[in-house]
């Protein structure tokens, strides 16, 4: 039998390598884009039908569904208000739940966040912990087959996470930075679309709820510097990190969001910050399903340091050959 998966967001950072994943597995894969230009670099991956379609118009989704075996949603937002917030991580996930309960689509992996909690200092967090209990509560009324997934911050080749704060050091001369002594515990994207294809073929998975970590914690501050380092700035030794008092870093996020709808840092973010985005232990991580998850300082070096680490390493491979 051939297996379809639509997925939601598939054109993303993180939905391209799940299809990727996906496509290995021998799924057949629809991926929705508002856009089609969005999704072009997905046409190279075999067995994936890319439409242009938006997802938010009334009827789309339900025409969308038949046929498919599984969804994946990874739609969501990292900035906005609170009417955008709970339009897409609360009032999306009720639609979706129940558009796959009409069509048949019992199979549903959605991607929250590691800090989502109800409690969370955030609107995204809140959010986000709302948008786990209305698909819960589609589950035990017996719609969907639910898993979750909370991955706490996603690093890959191309993310916006150690890259900005690459290009960032590369014009600044120093890095002034609030919450920099936040905790945090980033996953390499190709672990996570690792782990979310293997619960679709895991029903022990059903039920459950994966925080999506990596092997090491680290402080804000430290990733950033970090970034500069492996990008081989001032000579691989990064730029300096000022940590900001919360107040002038409100400030700094309030000026940002005052001229981009797409801040670096709103005080949403900064919000967020205030509790440590790091595994509970209470509930199972990527290895309950197969996964060994990448080091950062494994992965990074190799897609931030041109002239860094990496450079280093691969001049070293280039004169070895000759």
């Amino acid at each position: 039998m051939t297996r379809r998966a639509l997925v939601l967001g598939g054109s993303g950072f993180v939905g391209s390598y799940v299809c990727e994943h996906l496509q290995r597995q021998g799924w057949h894969i629809t991926v929705p884009t508002r856009q089609y230009a969005t999704g072009k670099h997905l046409l190279s991956v075999p067995s994936l039908q890319l439409t242009e379609a938006s997802v938010f118009e009334p009827g789309v989704l339900a025409s969308l569904l038949p046929g498919h075996h599984a969804v994946i949603n990874l739609i969501a937002i990292l900035h906005g208000n609170q009417k955008s917030f709970e339009r897409v991580h609360i009032e999306w996930p009720r639609q979706l739940a129940a558009a796959c309960g009409q069509a048949g689509v019992r199979r549903l992996v959605h991607v929250s966040a590691l800090g989502a909690d109800a409690s969370g200092p955030s609107m995204y967090q809140r959010s986000k912990a709302a948008g786990e209990a209305v698909l819960r509560e589609a589950a035990a009324a017996g719609a969907i087959d639910l898993t979750l997934f909370r991955p706490s911050v996603i690093f890959g080749r191309e993310d916006n996470f150690m890259n900005l704060f690459a290009r960032l050091q590369k014009i600044f001369p120093v890095v002034p930075l609030a919450g920099a002594s936040a905790r945090l515990q980033p996953v390499w994207v190709r672990d996570v679309a690792r782990a979310i294809v293997r619960a679709l073929d895991n029903d022990t998975a059903i039920g459950e709820t994966y925080e999506a970590c990596g092997p090491e914690v680290y402080s804000l501050g430290e990733l950033v510097r970090l970034a500069g380092c492996w990008a081989g700035v001032r000579g691989g030794t990064g730029r300096p990190v000022i940590e900001l008092p919360m107040g002038v870093g409100r400030l700094q996020a309030l000026m940002m969001e005052l001229v981009s709808s797409q801040p670096l840092m709103s005080r949403d973010n900064l919000d967020s910050l205030k509790v440590a985005n790091v595994a509970s232990g209470h509930l199972p991580g990527l290895d309950a399903l197969g996964v060994t998850t990448a080091p950062l300082a494994g992965v990074a070096p190799l897609y931030l340091g041109h002239t860094g680490v990496a450079g280093r390493l691969n001049e070293m491979r280039r004169r070895a050959g000759r």
